[in-house]
């Protein structure tokens, strides 16, 4: 078996929350299902080209919905599992050296895909081993630098929790590819950019010498609202500005469906002027 994972990412710099990176994992048994009802309803609706987060309009706010319906309907049968990963500008890491930052695009990608969705729990219940394949929305980096950080995920087979796992990543399972020919892609595009949206306030974004929002403003925010209400429904009273909870066991990371985590900094100052209060 394989657990295939197709990964984005949005924001590098938000007014409040920045770095936000998302995936959804989908068991190779399941995949061909998952893609085969998103791509039908995505035929049904119309849409017959890329859907983005930017292209939502209150023209095309039915055809989203019905979209993020039919991913949500395999999230809450956990066909597919979704991990929305952020920081906050309050927490400010401190120590950082040059070399950090100009590989933290890298290194905080690297963290999401070693973390948000607690593979090393995915095995207790499936014969071992488990490939992993990963699907990258293109990066925004060269040649040296990509090759670089697949290495470092290929070097996760010497973690001895993913070692002990049974769940091993290979080279050639890596790979950058085109949104345009990935629905998956297409969709978790469309629930980060939801978050980034709202964490960020973008919400309340008016035009330049306007008194009230644009309507793509608000029909961003109405599908916000919607997907919001779809996360409800598997966990009410979700609070989508912090780390989802484990209710004291490790081994949700792997088993909800549905997950967000605030990566806080373990050296940092806090600044509260980047809060929204």
């Amino acid at each position: 078996m394989e657990l295939v994972i197709y990964t984005d990412e949005s924001d590098k710099d938000g007014k409040f929350y920045s770095n936000f990176y998302g995936g959804v994992l989908v068991r190779s048994c399941d995949l061909s299902g998952v893609i085969e009802r998103l791509s039908t309803c995505k035929t049904n609706q119309n849409l017959y080209k890329e859907i983005k987060w930017q292209k939502v309009t209150g023209n095309y706010l039915s055809k989203y919905i019905a979209m993020m319906d039919s991913l949500f309907d395999e999230v809450e049968a956990d066909r597919a599992k979704i991990r929305i990963m952020f920081t906050s500008n309050q927490y400010v890491p401190q120590g950082l050296s040059s070399r950090h930052r100009q590989i933290g695009y890298h290194l905080l990608y690297y963290q999401f895909l070693k973390h948000a969705f607690g593979l090393q729990y995915a095995t207790a219940d499936c014969q071992r081993p488990v490939r992993v394949r990963i699907n990258l929305d293109q990066m925004p980096t060269n040649r040296e630098q990509t090759d670089q950080f697949k290495s470092y995920l290929v070097g996760l087979n010497n973690n001895p929790q993913i070692r002990q796992a049974g769940i091993r990543f290979d080279r050639q399972l890596i790979a950058e590819v085109s949104s345009h020919d990935h629905v998956l892609l297409q969709c978790i595009d469309v629930v980060l950019g939801s978050m980034s949206f709202r964490l960020n306030d973008k919400h309340k974004n008016k035009p330049e010498g306007q008194r009230t929002r644009g309507s793509r403003t608000i029909a961003k925010e109405k599908l916000y609202r919607h997907i919001n209400g779809r996360i409800r429904r598997i966990y009410p009273n979700f609070n989508v500005g912090i780390s989802t909870g484990t209710g004291g066991d490790d081994s949700n990371r792997w088993l909800h469906p549905y997950r967000h985590w605030r990566l806080i900094p373990k050296n940092h100052q806090r600044d509260m002027s980047q809060t929204k209060s």
